[in-house]
């Protein structure tokens, strides 16, 4: 072997032992994205090159900060520094895991409420172990390999160096970000214009949408998605690279609305002119309240509504006026907890009212009161805030509380569970409700969850008898954990379930959702024996998937593997009043159209261009959206996450299509969260 050869080795050998810290920290930050993808989404697609470009520039801030003290200090600050990264990664692994969304930095804010469920965590923790455990390796080769190489402080121009090779790889991945910007909702998108959580891990990875997570929590972001100039009545749009995918999933819905007979159908005779019924629509002053307003931001608001089409009222306008409501958001229900045998009640109301046959239920971003935030206000959440809280704090003109409280409705709401979790104490009397929870009126017996029949015994005799009532509940005996040594209602009603084909975590889930069903059956037969049942519309919608159950129990339910981008989603949504037939709807609809739904059936003065959902009974076009802006029309279904599309049949790939609705769905994002921000709805509802 030639001494030039050997000397080009120990070259090579010092060169490593100086620069091994470097190499390891890109390794490992690399690894940690691999396990992560690999375990949460169970792919590996060209998307993986932009948390890969990211690494380098992560890893080698991580061996700059670890090499600029002293050896001994070095090794403790490296070795702290690797071990919290991985405490972080595995942290995000099991919260995704469990609520199929990341910890954002600012619900860390609401970690005490979090540590109520550590049973779920510790479950959580077991089931995902593997994980866990592969994401410790490279600690324990840190350890090891620590033991033969120095923590060396470098000198002035080797940190220059590495400095120079940290904004290189970084603007690297700046561009290859760039480039990506004519692609709808890609990693340009996400890196500059639009907080998607759960897209951004897929696209740009978890460091990357961590720290994009904190600087925005620091220093505000403002939201920008491509729609912002388009307004929601242009209804053209283009296919996704031009490209139909065709999935193996549940088949797209048609778009329809058939009634039996149910309720009044002013139908008209082939001598009669069709009836026309008007507008969803209150009277602002778009033009005036844009001369006089200085404020850029709500200039183009007040130009962006003024754009939208209202819905028209319809046959079914009015229908519900004067009747009492009772509105119910149904911990972690959904339709594998209605069955004929089962649950009696809830099955006869699921199919003896408004049957929605494509109703969905999206999981969002921030915290699971997300999902009773859009079905109590029919806005979409705003990323990186509790939308509820947030909204305790404004004018909430049409959320039914206030609509109702205006009419002279008594208006109660009640909740099982601590009064002040999730801040209900703060939004809920915002929405015009004396409410109680437990802790501050609702006397109900301490268990973990507790009853959501014990509720209903408990408070119904607060408004039944008073004409006319208005009472909303937010149960919790469906919540998570579905195990029977760990849940009470599932262990109180475990006898029901005994003879169920199913696993235990499945049979304990019906178990839970059995405590609702009893409380329906209660809740009937006291407004029977009141008199007031034939006048009592009652409102049934889960307020998320139930992400507790895990997702073989859920395939196991279905009898089939659950679809997770649409199909996942897929929900129920109870509407009945004693005496009326079915009236069946085929259209896509979700948790967003519930209120617009609501006001239109009681006859109520709303402006439907200021709610992000729509009259699920009116004549408007379709739209289901979801938290990483995948969505569903009556022509297509588009996914982000795959970027694919799927056209419903009887339409063909249409180049302008899937971009029109992918501004329209960016729009509703963008300006829903706008109108939290600025309590919008003060400014232009004249009666505040």
């Amino acid at each position: 072997m030639s001494t030039q050869f050997l000397n080009k080795l120990k070259g090579a050998c010092a060169l490593f032992s100086e620069y091994w810290l470097l190499i390891f920290f890109i390794a490992a930050v690399t690894y940690l994205e691999l396990i992560f993808r690999l375990w949460i989404f169970k792919d590996l697609s060209l998307d993986f090159a932009f948390p890969l470009l990211f690494s380098l520039s992560a890893g080698t801030l991580l061996f700059i900060v670890s090499s600029l003290f002293p050896v001994s200090i070095n090794r403790i600050v490296s070795t702290t520094l690797l071990a919290l990264l991985i405490i972080l990664y595995s942290t995000q692994l099991i919260y995704f895991t469990v609520f199929r969304t990341p910890l954002s930095f600012f619900s860390l804010t609401g970690t005490g409420d979090a540590l109520q469920f550590k049973g779920v965590i510790s479950t959580a923790i077991v089931k995902n172990i593997i994980a866990v455990i592969l994401l410790f390796v490279p600690l324990v080769l840190f350890v090891f390999i620590g033991r033969k190489h120095k923590f060396t402080r470098l000198k002035p121009i080797p940190v220059s160096l590495t400095i120079v090779f940290l904004i290189i790889s970084h603007i690297i991945a700046l561009l290859c970000v760039n480039f990506t910007r004519e692609i709808s909702f890609s990693q340009y998108t996400l890196y500059y214009k639009s907080a998607i959580p759960d897209l951004s891990i897929r696209k740009l990875g978890l460091m990357t949408t961590m720290r994009l997570d904190l600087k925005r929590l620091l220093f505000g972001f403002e939201h920008t998605d491509d729609g912002q100039d388009l307004p929601d009545n242009n209804d053209e749009g283009e296919s996704v690279s031009g490209e139909v995918y065709n999935r193996e999933t549940t088949p797209l819905p048609t778009t329809s609305v058939k009634s039996t007979n149910a309720i009044p159908d002013p139908e008209p005779t082939a001598s009669q002119t069709p009836p026309t019924f008007g507008k969803n629509i209150i009277n602002i002053d778009f033009n005036s309240l844009i001369a006089n307003e200085k404020d850029k931001t709500i200039v183009d608001m007040h130009k962006y509504f003024s754009s939208l089409l209202p819905t028209d009222k319809n046959k079914y306008t009015g229908i519900f006026k004067g009747s009492n409501l009772i509105m119910i958001t149904a911990e972690g229900f959904s339709p594998y907890a209605i069955s004929a045998e089962i649950t009696p009640t809830l099955y006869k109301m699921s199919m003896e009212g408004f049957v929605f046959n494509n109703f969905y239920n999206p999981l969002w971003g921030v915290s699971t009161s997300d999902g009773e935030f859009v079905a109590c206000t029919g806005l979409i959440p705003k990323s990186g805030i509790w939308s509820f809280s947030k909204s305790g704090q404004n004018y909430m003109p049409f959320v039914m509380g206030n609509q109702l409280k205006n009419l002279g409705y008594t208006t109660k709401a009640y909740h099982n569970h601590s009064y002040k979790y999730y801040n209900r104490h703060i939004s809920h009397p915002n929405m015009g409700y004396e409410y109680k929870g437990v802790g501050n009126g609702l006397n109900i017996k301490k268990t973990w969850p507790e009853s959501d029949l014990e509720m209903i015994e408990v408070t119904s005799g607060e408004y039944i008898g008073l004409k006319p009532f208005h009472t909303y509940y937010m149960t919790v005996s469906g919540h998570l954990n579905y195990s029977f040594g760990g849940n009470y209602i599932a262990r109180k009603n475990k006898a029901y379930v005994d003879g169920l084909p199913y696993s235990n975590a499945s049979k304990a889930y019906i178990a839970c959702n059995m405590e609702l069903e009893f409380a329906m059956k209660a809740l009937l037969e006291k407004l029977e024996a009141s008199g007031v049942a034939d006048n009592t519309v009652i409102a049934i919608s889960p307020d998320h998937y139930p992400y507790g159950l895990p997702k073989e129990n859920i395939d196991e339910l279905a009898g089939h593997k659950v679809e997770e981008n649409f199909e996942l989603y897929k929900s129920t949504f109870i509407l009945w009043k004693k005496g009326m037939d079915p009236v069946i709807i085929d259209k896509p609809c979700s948790s967003l159209d519930i209120i617009p739904t609501l006001s239109n059936l009681f006859g109520l003065e709303y402006d439907s261009r200021l709610l992000m959902g729509s009259d699920i009974l009116s004549d408007t076009d379709p739209m289901v959206i979801f938290s990483n802006r995948s969505w569903i029309t009556d022509k297509a279904r588009y996914n982000t996450s795959s970027n694919s599309v799927e056209y419903s049949s009887g339409y063909n790939a249409d180049s302008s299509y899937i971009e029109a609705i992918n501004k329209i769905v960016s729009n509703k994002f963008k300006y829903s969260a706008k109108i939290i921000e600025t309590d919008y709805y003060k400014r232009v509802i004249s009666d505040k």
